[in-house]
């Protein structure tokens, strides 16, 4: 495991590595431990797209660990003003120890990892985002016991949530059921993959993605970028809400997650948000734990 570019890239055995290093991090940091496992480790944190946990949780977890954050947005790079990727990733690695990339195109992650000779770690591009789905299997984990037996059902865009989140569950052994409307389903690739490798269900009815669903996942109906489709994606989504009845159809003690920011009255009902509140911010904890893991396995 050179990088973390996308849980596709991953193995069984390798995510699980990643979760058990999160949960002993976990333990130590809710016991007062703190030991410096990359001490004088230097992280760039590039943002293309902004975020409240995806900085404050990687800038938390390496000073955490002994290392330092460097936050670099757009205007503090060559790279806003036209100069490509492999120079930048060339030049970075002369300077850090590790990199974590928040953008848009899933190629500037890959390419920032070809020509670069550091760790690059995906912080979510509109294709992956793997570091949420760690924090995700991490939650599930510490909720349900084990991955054994449950299925994991996701409402909404089939967006990189979605994306990321039918590799995780499959990749761990969980089932993975997606509703979603026609013309938003997610990756084809994925989902041939999924198919060929686990237990995998689309439908344009959420009921039926929701049956026996011990796990029910939703995320924004518009994510960053696409604010200029609001009105007509609202319209295609209209019914891709996780509220009552939808949990009716689920397991009794389905768990709830959301990635966060979470838009009560529209993906989510406010009563459903709350009365598992507790399950979505330990979720929202859990990615500075998993984060951590992740840059002790890639840049200790």
């Amino acid at each position: 495991m050179k990088h973390l570019l996308k849980l596709g890239d991953l193995s069984r055995e390798e995510i699980l590595t990643i979760l058990n290093l999160a949960d002993q991090l976990k333990y130590e940091r809710q016991n007062g431990i703190f030991r410096p496992y990359l001490k004088g480790k230097k992280l760039g944190m590039i943002f293309q797209k902004s975020s409240t946990r995806t900085r404050v949780s990687f800038e938390t977890g390496i000073y955490e660990l002994g290392g330092y954050g460097l936050f670099l947005s757009n205007h503090d790079l060559q790279i806003g003003r036209g100069e490509p990727v492999e120079d930048t990733a060339r030049v970075l690695s002369r300077y850090l120890d590790g990199v974590m990339i928040r953008t848009f195109a899933q190629k500037e992650v890959e390419d920032f990892a070809k020509y670069g000779s550091i760790p690059v770690i995906n912080g979510l591009t509109d294709y992956c985002h793997p570091c949420q789905v760690l924090a995700d299997l991490m939650t599930i984990r510490e909720r349900k016991g084990s991955f054994k037996g449950l299925k994991m059902c996701f409402v909404g865009d089939g967006n990189n949530m979605a994306n990321s989140l039918m590799v995780g569950a499959i990749k761990t052994g969980m089932a993975f059921s997606i509703a979603c409307p026609k013309g938003y389903e997610p990756d084809a690739e994925l989902v041939k993959w999924a198919k060929e490798n686990g237990e995998f269900m689309m439908t344009e009815d959420v009921e039926t993605a929701a049956h026996a669903a011990d796990v029910i996942y939703t995320d924004v109906w518009a994510s960053m970028g696409q604010e200029g489709e609001k009105e007509n994606r609202e319209k295609a989504f209209k019914g891709y809400q996780v509220n009552a009845e939808v949990m009716k159809a689920a397991n009794e003690g389905a768990m709830v997650l959301h990635c966060l920011p979470a838009h009560r009255g529209e993906e989510i009902t406010a009563d459903v948000f709350e009365a598992h509140a507790d399950e979505i911010f330990d979720e929202a904890e859990n990615r500075l734990h998993a984060q951590k893991a992740v840059m002790c396995k890639l840049m200790k």
